[in-house]
């Protein structure tokens, strides 16, 4: 299940909640304070940001640091807030208030495809190879293959960010945690321990970028 994240001060937006639910989405209404406190380490899929709540210095910190970590935001402008949605808005979408909750889901549902390649039915796919976010499946050309959570969580986050590349260091920050104090050498083991099992049937997905760290590519090729 993905967390949508609604953060307002507003019953207007927060009372979404409900029928985002019933779209498949945990979404619980969180106050912008904090979202503060979480310092652009949230573990939501998507963020839908109330403009009146959130002052545009504030708004740029957060989406960098979102941008950065592959979250998706969505903001809601009302009329006063218009201005702020320029054409260069670093935001994967927005609606006007009042909110229709069948098209922010709709909107949020699109957003997650244009970004990460998650169909509505919860499947994120780079050529053959699919994870499967309801059920924590993996298959390569439909075979199933099984990896440990860390393995899983780890394919995960790469895959949901096909094509970017991400150092040793944000991939621990992201995966393991900002807490977490083991070595980069972590993350080369479950590499390779992923690649033994992923990459089947002349398949190559998980790229070695020199000097920097790993990406996986939108589209495997094949050797």
């Amino acid at each position: 299940m993905r967390t949508v994240y609604l953060v307002t001060r507003h019953p207007d937006v927060a009372r979404l909640a409900p029928a985002l639910e019933r779209f498949g989405y945990s979404a619980p209404a969180i106050a912008p304070e904090r979202l503060a406190q979480e310092d652009g380490g949230t573990t939501a899929d998507v963020v839908v940001l109330d403009l009146r709540d959130v002052p545009p210095a504030a708004f740029n910190l957060l989406s960098e640091s979102y941008a950065e970590a592959g979250i998706v935001l969505i903001v809601l402008a009302g009329e006063e807030q218009f201005e702020r949605v320029t054409a260069d808005l670093a935001v994967d979408d927005f609606a006007s208030i009042p909110v229709n909750a069948v098209e922010l889901a709709k909107r949020i549902e699109r957003a997650l495809w244009r970004r990460h390649g998650i169909d509505s039915e919860n499947f994120v796919r780079c050529g053959g190879l699919t994870l499967d976010l309801s059920n924590y499946r993996v298959t390569v050309a439909n075979e199933s293959l099984v990896l440990t959570f860390k393995e899983y969580e780890l394919l995960r986050f790469l895959a949901m960010n096909a094509g970017r590349v991400f150092t040793r260091e944000q991939l621990l920050n992201r995966v393991w945690g900002y807490d977490y104090f083991g070595g980069a050498r972590t993350v080369d083991v479950h590499i390779r321990r992923i690649r033994s099992k992923i990459e089947i049937h002349g398949h190559t997905f998980i790229e070695t970028v020199r000097n920097v760290g790993y990406r996986l590519v939108a589209e495997a090729r094949e050797e």
